[in-house]
Parts: structure tokens; sequence; C-alpha cells
């Protein structure tokens, strides 16, 4: 079997089974090979079917061959060409400057939030909060309970 068959070597195949797993591919008289679906093309391969037909004549590279279990691991993904790169421009290669974050702003968001508590009437403070959350909080209840009696 490996007489004919090389690791590396790029060879024409016939697509003889889909499975979901992967394709089986005829190398000759007796020779069969599979083709797992991660080895079918360079991108993501969701349905082999998408890719691949009964009967397609299609280039495999041998991955391995292994003469005890009698397998063969082929790749059409690995016989393709390479993509080719999209060319880039001088632009895209102009090194990047790198700015502090805090450059240039003249009130940083820390400076107020790690402020130490004395400077501000916590109490307060906290007490202004609480009557105007208070007070939103009846008005929006209020326009409930009126929605509600106009339905009823």
């Amino acid at each position: 079997m490996s007489e004919k068959l090389e690791i590396g070597s790029v060879v024409e195949g016939k697509v003889l089974r889909i499975k979901p797993f992967g394709a089986i591919v005829s190398l000759g008289e007796q020779v069969q090979g599979l083709v797992h679906i991660s080895q079918i093309a360079n991108s993501f391969v969701q349905d082999i079917n998408d890719h691949l037909a009964v009967g397609d004549i299609v280039k495999v590279k041998v991955i391995s061959v292994d003469e005890a279990a009698n397998k063969i691991s082929l790749s059409i993904r690995d016989a393709l060409p390479p993509a080719p790169r999209p060319a880039r421009s001088d632009k895209s290669m102009k090194p990047r400057e790198h700015k502090s974050n805090y450059e240039n702003k003249t009130a940083r968001p820390s400076e107020e939030y790690f402020r130490p508590q004395s400077a501000i009437n916590s109490t307060s403070d906290f007490e202004d909060k609480m009557k105007d959350w208070l007070k939103q909080s009846n008005e929006r209840q209020a326009g409930l309970n009126k929605r509600a009696n106009k339905r009823s």
C-alpha cells in the first residue's frame, strides 16, 4: 500500500462516499483514504455536502499512512494552493504612536471618585438623593394607578 503513496505527496482521487465526519476518497485500485471534515477546506465546514459530492475528482495530500491498521489520512486543504494575501499599503505599515489614556485631559474621573469622604457632606447628599428618589417613585406609581383606573 505505501509503495505507491508517500507522505506529503499530492495525488488525485475520486470521492466514493460522504459521511458526517469526512469523505472516503479512492486513490486507485483497492486503495482508499479518509479526508476528515477538518481537512476539507480552509474555512469552517458545517456540512461536507456543501463542498463535495460523490463522484468529484479532487486533489488530496497524503498526511499519514498506517499499514498495520490499513488507514490513509488525506487532506484537501493542504493540497490547495495557498490563499493569496491582500497587499498591504504603506499606511498600514506606519508605526503607531502610543499615547497615555490620560494625556491631555484636564480632569480625571478617578480623582473625584477617590476624594476623601471628609470633603463630601455624605449625610445630607444621601438624604437629598433619597428624597428625590422617593418623590420620583411616588409620581411614577401615581401615573400607573391612573392608567389602571382608566382601564377598569
